[in-house]
């Protein structure tokens, strides 16, 4: 295995967890490189099921190091919660490392976060309330705390000194919400100190060179159509989810990395507000949800569901820079008499067909998907093993979806087993 980037190529949601984990068995290292406890990973590990949200998934295999990389944010009590519950069914953690680059989600970026689902009505994001914009905010503003400004009583009361006032007349005066005395908030920080004290790696930056001749996988939250400037912004996540993320998230450069390799449903599914042009509001829409058991991992909210978008696949390929794709969830399709997957836009106002994805997001809501209807295979395939087996249906719909985004699946899930995995 080559150093290898996992990138949803959607809106996330899409099975990474999955192919992250039979990734991982084969890396040294793994490193999350963006997102925070607002991504949640699905594992099948030892037939026993596992939910992660900021820990990288090869964590399950022991001897891997996993590394919380700069790109992050982390939100301390969610954190505890995470590796207090691991450590309870068994699992070492002695493994995981945290870069004390990492920001720190602070008490007033979940009540901003808060604030601005409850207030705001109209062009309302959808967000999880876990604070990763507000974190990310005060990050590019040069006003968030670092993992390792815990650890050094100076630079903590300085960096305090600085941002304490600033955020408190904002928490007052715009959003009516609770301030902090300086007391308070050492001794918040003095709590989470003791939080990250057993993962923060200062040595960083040695232990990345010494494992740079090993194998490294980079792993991504969230999907290249939540990129903070790929997506279909402004209902985005705050980070870059896409290839090019990793190289700046993880703290190893873009020469590191050999592969990037997209992982796609075989339909498409959404959490929360924004464009969605392929959406199903039908009995078919219902009917993949509910053999999917399409419902988010960290809000537990339905997740939105429609037919394949190609348009869409084609344009994670180009801005992420995917080599190569995973199709997850086609066992899905296995009672479907008929599969569609959309090709093209056509905007109802002017009968322009768009094939390039149009990134004015405000405009979608006057698209509507051009569809090529495929045959359904009407049998199981969880049992399939390898792509010989598959049936003709499923392989025209396979080698057409190759077709459209112009390059190779290497994987196909046909269940949420690991062994339930067929490579190409």
């Amino acid at each position: 295995m080559k150093n290898t980037v996992v990138v949803g190529a959607q809106w996330g949601d899409e099975g990474k967890a999955k192919i992250t984990d039979l990734l991982a068995e084969k890396a040294d290292m793994v490193i999350r490189y963006q997102g925070g406890c607002n991504a949640g990973h699905t594992v099948v590990y030892n037939g026993e099921t596992y939910k992660l949200h900021l820990v990288p998934s090869g964590i399950l295999y022991g001897d891997k190091i996993c590394f919380i990389g700069a790109g992050t944010v982390v939100l301390p009590e969610n954190f505890e919660q995470e590796t207090s519950e691991l450590i309870s069914r068994g699992v070492d953690l002695s493994n995981l490392k945290l870069s004390p680059l990492a920001t720190i989600t602070m008490p007033w970026h979940t009540a901003v976060d808060g604030w601005a689902e409850d207030t705001v009505k109209k062009g309302k994001i959808g967000s999880t309330r876990k604070g990763i914009g507000q974190t990310y905010t005060d990050k590019m503003a040069r006003c968030a705390l670092k993992v390792g400004d815990l650890f050094d009583e100076e630079t903590l009361s300085e960096k305090i000194d600085i941002i304490l006032p600033l955020k408190n007349k904002t928490l007052k005066e715009v959003y009516g919400l609770k301030e902090y005395s300086k007391a308070e908030l050492l001794e918040i920080c003095a709590k989470y100190k003791q939080i990250f004290e057993p993962y923060v790696c200062f040595d960083w930056q040695k232990m990345l060179r010494e494992n740079k001749n090993k194998t490294v996988l980079f792993e991504g939250a969230q999907g290249v159509m939540l990129d903070i400037d790929y997506g279909t912004y402004p209902f985005v996540t705050s980070s870059n989810p896409i290839g090019g993320g990793a190289g700046t998230g993880s703290g190893y450069g873009p020469t590191m990395i050999d592969e990037i390799v997209g992982v796609s449903k075989a339909y498409l599914t959404r959490v929360g507000e924004g464009p969605f042009v392929t959406e199903l509001l039908d009995e078919t829409g219902d009917k993949i949800r509910e053999i999917g058991h399409e419902f988010g991992t960290t809000t537990g909210r339905p997740r939105r569901c429609g037919w394949f978008d190609a348009v869409i696949a084609k344009y994670a390929v180009l801005v992420s820079g995917l080599t190569s794709m995973a199709i997850t969830k086609i066992d899905v399709f296995d009672d479907f008499d008929e599969i569609k997957i959309c090709t093209a836009y056509k905007d109802k106002r002017n009968g322009k067909i768009y094939t390039e994805y149009p990134t004015d997001v405000f405009m979608h809501k006057y698209l509507e998907p051009v569809y090529e209807t495929h045959k359904g295979w009407k049998c199981s395939l969880s049992n399939i093993k390898s792509y010989d087996e598959f049936p003709k249906e499923a392989k025209d719909y396979l080698k057409r979806l190759e077709e459209l985004f112009e390059i190779p699946i290497s994987i196909i899930s046909v269940g949420p087993d690991r062994e339930q995995t067929v490579y190409v």
